[in-house]
């Protein structure tokens, strides 16, 4: 139990363990937290609850706190089970109380549990009054589940923000001004990178909206990690110009090789990239964390694939990047592929297929060479990074 505020409470449960996030197989090499939420105001309301295996650890947070069974309201800003997985065995101890859901929440809640609980459905712009201080309930739909929404505690200033503005970061400590903020941003990008980006122009929507309502904010209490209390709205800025997918200008290598030549390739392809005066890193995609890697490329302008071809394919390794690619939706981006070969060839191809789907746009014919590159065909694969990033920067 830690305390946001007077009368606010943090009653979440930190998971130092993890590595992988439930499901979505995305790295938490810093672990994570499950943040809930206690008010303690005329009425006593709880804000979301945690994932189902750290139930004891969370009850144990609650009962430090309040007695569970005066809880009047339970807000569920999302019903997703890393948020909700705990209300079942909460529900125990409150047959009868009321939860607050969003209209699609309504659903979500019912598809995932099954129960006969009392709900209470707000919209867009909704309040309550629980005493000294009123909440409002702000939809915040596919941010990033149809279901989601925030709620603003007016009075205390705190706007829990649910999967917005979060990270995977688990701490002893509870606001961003009590840890390495560098780590935090480090999440807090990978975090939006991997998850939000799809949804982009839903996040910029939100935040103008926000910005409208002109609600004065001291804290953000995300679902995940760190809490934002020193310059909060320096991670609002920072979406918003995320959501706004302006890259920097730099350039990202990603590959795979059979036998060392793409590998080669690859590091010449990168020397000329410098050579145009533009910063670049490469990725063996067999050995780098997928995610980090996606974070990478949302942090660049330029995206070079390099694959050696096999069977008339692609090395497997590199498909869940692919995927990854069409998935999130990356967009304002520049690409090209490249390759060795032993007889058939079709390698570039079928990257080139891949970001056509993805509706990255190709700048570059794609460059392949035969079995291992010799010193003069290293040097056709440094002029051609070189020529890549010149046309990269005169796309920007």
């Amino acid at each position: 139990m830690k305390e946001l505020k007077e009368g606010v409470y943090w009653v979440g449960a930190n998971d130092w363990k993890v590595r992988y996030f439930h499901g979505y197989e995305l790295s938490t090499h810093r672990g994570s937290t499950y943040n809930s939420y206690l008010i303690k105001d005329q009425k006593t309301v709880l804000i979301d609850t945690v994932w189902e295996p750290l139930t004891d650890q969370f009850l144990e947070h609650l009962n430090e706190v309040v007695d569970i069974k005066t809880i009047d309201y339970i807000v569920m800003n999302h019903l997703e089970p890393d948020h909700s997985g705990a209300l079942p065995a909460l529900m125990e101890y409150l047959p009868d109380t009321t939860i607050i859901v969003s209209k699609k929440g309504e659903e979500s809640i019912h598809r995932h549990y099954h129960k006969d609980w009392k709900l209470k459905v707000v919209t867009n712009g909704e309040k309550l009054n629980i005493g000294e201080n009123e909440l409002t309930f702000v939809e915040a739909s596919m941010l990033h589940w149809p279901d989601s929404m925030f709620t603003y505690l007016r009075g205390k200033n705190i706007l829990f923000s649910n999967d917005a503005f979060g990270q995977h970061f688990a701490s002893s400590e509870l606001f961003n001004d009590e840890v390495d903020e560098t780590e935090v941003w480090q999440e807090a990008t990978k975090y939006y990178a991997n998850i939000l980006t799809p949804f982009s122009r839903l996040v910029a929507k939100k935040i103008e909206e926000l910005q409208g309502l002109n609600l004065p904010i001291d804290i953000i209490a995300p679902s995940h990690g760190i809490l934002w209390r020193k310059n909060p709205m320096d991670i609002v800025t920072a979406y918003y110009k995320w959501a706004t997918e302006t890259p920097n200008s730099n350039a990202v290598i990603i590959y795979n090789s059979m036998w060392g030549a793409t590998h080669k390739m690859a590091e010449a392809i990168g020397a000329g990239i410098g050579d145009a005066g533009v910063s670049y890193k490469i990725y063996n995609i067999a050995t780098a964390d997928r995610n980090d890697v996606i974070t990478e490329i949302f942090k660049s302008k330029g995206i070079l694939l390099g694959s050696s071809t096999i069977n008339n394919g692609l090395l497997t390794s590199l498909m869940p990047i692919l995927e990854d690619l069409q998935g999130l939706k990356f967009s304002n981006r520049v690409a090209a592929a490249f390759g060795s070969f032993g007889w058939s060839g079709e390698g570039n191809t079928i990257l080139e297929q891949y970001l056509g789907k993805a509706k990255i746009k190709i700048i570059q014919e794609g460059l392949k060479i035969k079995y291992m590159p010799n010193d003069k065909e290293l040097e056709e694969c440094r002029n051609y990074g070189k020529v890549f990033a010149e046309k990269m920067l005169s796309e920007l």
